[in-house]
């Protein structure tokens, strides 16, 4: 099957996602935290723009327990107990490059979802790239098709 494109997150639906904190940027879901309650379409619509969410989510399940990191994955089923999103935590202390583990949840164990204060992808559309490196040709710098590096 092959893999779905991530489009950019939109508002919250109804007021379901709450904002941690002040100055949210309202197109985005950074620091936003949602109950989810027994709602299926909330509940759907939540989960969907943590598909679309570029940065990490804290899943707090119906048992207390709490998982964190990128959600890649989702499977809608019939039912909420019949769907699912997986989950890529942190790679593990010690582990090797490229060994994750990933997690299977299915939507009707997850009481509230967290989202991530920072969206790692904010400002970086290709549309904002272009401009970078059409301001650097004119200013004689050094311009790049590469990838920036982090620091």
């Amino acid at each position: 099957m092959p893999q779905e494109t991530k489009s950019s997150p939109g508002a919250p639906h109804n007021g379901v996602a709450t904002p941690a904190a002040a100055g949210t940027d309202a197109l985005s879901v950074a620091g936003l935290t949602a109950d989810l309650g027994g709602d299926a379409a909330a509940t759907l619509d939540v989960l969907e723009k943590a598909f679309d969410f570029r940065g990490d989510v804290t899943l707090t399940l119906r048992n207390g327990s709490t998982l964190t990191g990128y959600l890649f994955d989702r499977r809608r089923g019939r039912t909420l107990a019949d769907s699912y999103v997986r989950l890529m935590p942190p790679p593990r202390e010690g582990a090797n490059d490229g060994e994750h583990e990933k997690v299977r949840v299915a939507y009707a164990d997850i009481a509230r979802i967290a989202f991530s204060d920072r969206d790692p992808a904010a400002g970086k559309s290709f549309e904002t790239w272009v401009k970078k490196y059409v301001e650097k040709k004119l200013k004689g710098e050094k311009a790049s098709i590469e990838s920036e590096t982090l620091e």
